[in-house]
């Protein structure tokens, strides 16, 4: 009896044992994957300014310190106004378009997307995901709509991580624990920080103080190797370029703490006001490619001057 429970354990320790290491070494090749996600990401985001804003509109967005144009910008164009409310709309046309047609599950700014297959989906993401989402986001991005990469490469990263394990045949676990690793390589490849993409992976899953501690490693091997492929191409470094500062003045915390504050409260409003848009949008009795123009029209003959600012909402 006693040798065979010692037996008994010793093969399941041997099971996890193997599952970890599985988990462990897929996680390079998701890494390498994510990365090279991410270098496409950039590149199509980049053409997309150059050609949406750059060359229709005339307006030539400023970049971060530590990254730079994938093409060489030219002379400086003429700022042509009109065109920052109409190439917006366009974008928005095309980006509606394609994901509703092709991969209606890349709607959205993306983040939640990895969240809901984690919990509710066995963390199954179909392969053209990721795809759909790249071409959509650059597009919608790059012609000036409201949004950001954080939302969209966590889909692309966590659609590449997903895809790999279900080819793979691994289990719900190691397919979560993956999907979530694709997600912080694709975070800390693209903003050029992969131990905060570990850490941003494993803590995003729950609203409470709480985190996936086993997906810390995995995460942390994924994001830095799809960092190093990311700068392969792009260069290493930081982000942003700041000058030498100092802490000297404890005096100075109470303002910092009031900052804050201040940006929390904004934050929760903002969150606040973007969901309740969204709803209201989703509720229209309108197929989904067809509420950006929609929006755009009624909007334009009420504001036109605010509508840049807020009428991609509905695709953010």
């Amino acid at each position: 009896m006693l040798t065979s429970e010692i037996l008994r354990r010793f093969l399941l320790d041997l099971k996890t044992w193997f599952r970890v290491e599985r988990v462990l070494i897929l996680a390079v090749p998701t890494g390498i994957i994510a990365g090279l996600g991410s270098v496409v990401f950039f590149t199509a985001l980049d053409l997309s300014h150059t050609f949406f804003l750059d060359y229709l509109a005339g307006y030539r967005p400023a970049y971060p310190g530590g990254e730079h144009p994938v093409l060489e910008p030219g002379p400086t164009a003429h700022l042509i106004r009109w065109m920052l409310v109409v190439v917006p709309t366009i974008g928005g046309i095309l980006s509606g378009w394609l994901v509703y047609t092709f991969a209606p599950e890349a709607e959205g700014h993306g983040t939640d997307a990895p969240i809901d297959a984690y919990h509710f989906k066995n963390a199954a993401i179909r392969a053209r995901v990721p795809l759909i989402k790249i071409i959509s986001s650059a597009i919608t991005i790059g012609s000036g709509g409201s949004g950001g990469r954080e939302g969209p490469i966590a889909q692309i990263g966590a659609g590449f991580g997903s895809t790999i394990a279900l080819r793979l045949g691994l289990s719900r676990q190691e397919r979560r624990i993956l999907m979530m690793a694709g997600m912080s390589a694709g975070i800390g490849s693209i903003f050029h920080a992969p131990l905060a993409g570990a850490i941003f992976a494993a803590e995003i899953l729950y609203r409470e103080i709480d985190m996936e501690y086993e997906l810390l490693v995995p995460s942390a091997i994924t994001s830095v190797i799809a960092y190093c492929v990311f700068s392969l191409f792009f260069g290493f470094g930081s982000l942003f370029v700041t000058p030498p500062v100092g802490f000297v003045n404890t005096g100075e915390i109470l303002p910092y703490t009031i900052l804050a504050i201040v940006l929390a409260l904004i934050a929760n409003i903002y969150a606040r006001v973007f969901y309740g848009v969204r709803d209201i949008f989703r509720k229209l009795p309108v197929k989904p490619h067809l509420k950006p123009w929609i929006f755009h029209i009624r909007y334009r003959q009420q504001a036109p001057g605010r509508l840049l600012a807020i009428q991609l909402l509905p695709l953010v």
